[in-house]
């Protein structure tokens, strides 16, 4: 009896802890914690429009402060959750605060409540994606990027000079960098695949059918160029590229611009151009391979000027130098190139160690290339021979910029 008893007992504290539906039941701080978000939620929607925490998100954006952002963005959301203006701008904030998996989240979230609108969401998945999984998001994003373009110009062709840009609108030169991104992973990833090459010179030919002079679109089609050893068709179209935003090249430009509003409007459109930090890093290793010597210097250099602790960026320079040594005794403006590949591959070695770096042939081709300079002692002799040569940083101290040889030694073990 006893035993029965304890066993009804039992039961009966198991049903006080399932709802009738047979869904499980709040504990008592989760009620409590529901409760606040819901009368928070509640205060949030009389405070404040969504449009009016929509303005708040852009604002702390625009002030990155994205922690911020992603507070009014939260309670905007908790208001519409289904609001697809609001899911885009998470995804962009957790992006940039680098929560990968909530930025992921919150895309796939959005392609479920509308896979036909809105291109931005397949741009970001396929990013955080490889191989043929990216190609999809990619060609799906690239897809709705062009249904949006027919019905643009059809609003257009309907209301004449009074249409306005929709909500969403998207250029000639969003669906070329769409391609190029696909291009680059035929190039990269996938380029063992049956039929990689054709797909990669396909998705190239379109982001130059939508935009020509997209240095991207240009850069990717020089590479495919000299991969199939046509070399001077991809020198060409490699200058084409870095002639759209090379300092350099754009000032010869602009010395023949006609009115100080067409230079202004030239130079914003120059800063528009420029490819982001790594796809220089590309650029310089292409014209390296070209012998397009001084145009790689200068690009260089500039990713000097933007982040000097970039290990490649030194290394690339020490070795763009060493590639020049023939030409010591010829007329070179001064410049002494066995010391300035000795000083730039002097820095990268000292560099990789204080970040401890793991790219170990890069490291290994820098200590060969040191070698044959004549080791320290003679880099350090030549550049004291020879103080009032351009040859770039100084490497006075160099020691004390980074770390004790005993840790570096430690960092080389490990």
């Amino acid at each position: 009896m006893g035993g029965q008893a304890k066993a009804k007992k039992k039961n009966k504290a198991k049903r006080k802890d399932t709802k009738p539906n047979g869904g499980a039941l709040m504990s008592p701080q989760e009620r409590m914690k529901a409760k606040m978000q819901e009368r928070a939620k509640k205060k949030t929607a009389e405070k404040y429009t969504i449009d009016q925490l929509i303005e708040k998100t852009e604002e702390s954006i625009d002030n990155f402060d994205f922690d911020m952002a992603r507070l009014y963005c939260q309670r905007a959301l908790d208001i519409e959750p289904t609001n697809l203006t609001l899911l885009d701008m998470m995804g962009n904030i957790c992006a940039e605060l680098g929560d990968i998996e909530k930025a992921k989240q919150v895309y796939l979230n959005a392609v479920e409540l509308s896979p036909e609108e809105g291109h931005s969401k397949y741009m970001y998945l396929g990013q955080i994606h490889t191989g043929m999984e990216a190609v999809q998001y990619f060609s799906k994003g690239t897809e709705v990027m062009l249904n949006t373009m027919d019905k643009q110009a059809n609003e257009a062709s309907v209301l004449g000079a009074a249409a306005f840009p929709s909500e969403g609108a998207v250029s000639k030169k969003d669906v070329s960098v769409a391609f190029c991104s696909i291009a680059e992973i035929f190039f990269t990833d996938l380029c063992m695949e049956e039929g990689a090459a054709d797909r990669c010179k396909e998705a190239i030919d379109k982001a130059l059918q939508y935009d020509e002079h997209n240095p991207e679109a240009l850069q990717l089609m020089a590479s495919y160029l000299f991969s199939i050893e046509k070399t001077e068709e991809g020198r060409e179209y490699l200058k084409k590229s870095v002639s759209s935003w090379l300092p350099s090249l754009q000032k010869e430009e602009e010395s023949l611009a006609s009115t100080e509003q067409d230079m202004e409007e030239e130079e914003d459109q120059n800063k528009s151009n420029i490819p982001p930090y790594e796809s220089r890093i590309t650029t310089a290793k292409l014209l390296i391979e070209a012998e397009e010597y001084e145009m790689a210097t200068e690009v260089l250099e500039d990713l000097l000027e933007e982040d000097d602790e970039v290990v490649e960026v030194w290394y690339l320079l020490g070795w763009l130098f060493y590639l020049q040594l023939d030409k010591q005794d010829l007329t070179n403006n001064g410049v002494n190139f066995r010391k300035s590949a000795w000083t730039y591959l002097s820095k990268a070695k000292k560099l990789y160690v204080k970040l401890r770096c793991e790219d170990a042939p890069m490291f290994d081709h820098t200590e060969q290339l040191l070698a044959e300079l004549g080791g320290e002692e003679h880099g350090a002799a030549a550049a004291a021979d020879d103080d009032d040569d351009e040859a770039g940083p100084s490497v006075d101290n160099i020691e004390d910029d980074f770390i004790e040889s005993s840790d570096e030694e430690d960092a080389m073990d490990h």
